[in-house]
């Protein structure tokens, strides 16, 4: 572990950082996946070899992750959904819940034909990699999270009390009629207030991620997405009896959620390791896209044998 903790620290020492949305790459396919739970599932996948699938949060859409598919498709087959109800995936009336969207996960990952996968999340992708592996732990080869509680496992109870985080009780038919037409004002805070840098997410990146959340049925799909909290802490009370056994890598931005997101998980998982990116907020993939990059290659490639496709 010494070893993993060292080689993941020096990696992600200052890099030099860029901040836009990129493409995908040319030969990455995009299509539309049905799920059980009444959602069609906006996925793009690329590349060749142990399987990735790369799930995102609130603030942004799978797109955050280009720069990272790109780099791991040199030698993995990267998956990159957007969760139901936001990006391009459909609007259905419930099943916000994050046990059920790894349900969809698992829907799109059967759809390709893939069994097993490492699973990366980041925010509200938090809870649903965590939802997946706790629902599939047989399926799921080495999960990894970044920057963001999980419902239900310590130390949520404090952490929602923090009034930064007033936005998770925020929803309901009001809240859309303030938000509709000012998607953008209501996404900029989050934006300024959870970045280490502001200016690293720039104005492109804002306008790009401010018409898909004001998109018909977005936003409310998106309060759906926090207002499912209190069931999801619930599930994960009741999940954390059984800690994850498969390697965890936590990830926290230094001006975040830092070292907390390794005390989270060691709360719901046996063999954690813990990377603090240097000079990051909430926002890592715009904030340090490549320190973040390495350190997830890194640790991936670390458990390469164990991602070794399997014998029929």
């Amino acid at each position: 572990m010494g070893v993993l903790l060292g080689a993941l620290g020096a990696l992600v020492l200052s890099l030099p950082a860029a901040a836009q949305v990129k493409p995908f790459p040319a030969n990455f396919r995009t299509q539309e996946i049905p799920t059980e739970g009444g959602a069609s599932i906006h996925t793009r996948s690329g590349g060749k070899g142990p399987a990735v699938v790369l799930i995102h949060g609130f603030g942004d859409t799978g797109d955050m992750w280009a720069p990272l598919a790109a780099d791991l498709a040199r030698d993995h087959t990267v998956v990159v959904p957007d969760l139901r109800g936001m990006g391009l995936s459909s609007h259905p009336v419930d099943g916000y819940d994050k046990r059920t969207q790894a349900a969809d996960i698992r829907a799109v990952l059967t759809h390709l034909g893939i069994d097993r996968a490492a699973i990366v999340g980041h925010d509200i992708g938090n809870m649903v990699s965590y939802a997946y592996a706790a629902r599939y732990p047989d399926k799921t080869e080495v999960l990894v999270v970044m920057d963001a509680p999980v419902p239900g496992i310590p130390p949520w109870d404090d952490l929602v009390r923090n009034p930064l985080l007033w936005h998770f009780s925020f929803g309901g038919p009001d809240a859309e009629r303030l938000v509709a037409g000012r998607e953008r004002i209501y996404l900029d805070r989050f934006w300024n207030e959870f970045a280490g840098d502001p200016s690293k997410i720039d104005e492109a990146t804002r306008v790009h991620y401010a018409k898909l959340y004001a998109r018909p049925g977005a936003m409310r799909s998106a309060f759906a997405q926090f207002r499912s909290f209190p069931k999801d802490a619930e599930d994960n009370k009741t999940s954390i009896a059984t800690k994850l056994t498969m390697p965890v890598l936590a990830i926290g931005g230094e001006k975040s959620f830092g070292a907390t997101e390794a005390v989270v998980m060691r709360n719901a998982a046996t063999n954690v390791t813990e990377v603090v990116i240097p000079n990051a907020g909430h926002w890592l993939m715009e904030e340090q896209p490549a320190a973040t990059t390495r350190a997830i290659r890194t640790f991936l490639d670390l458990q390469r044998p164990a991602l070794a496709p399997r014998e029929p």
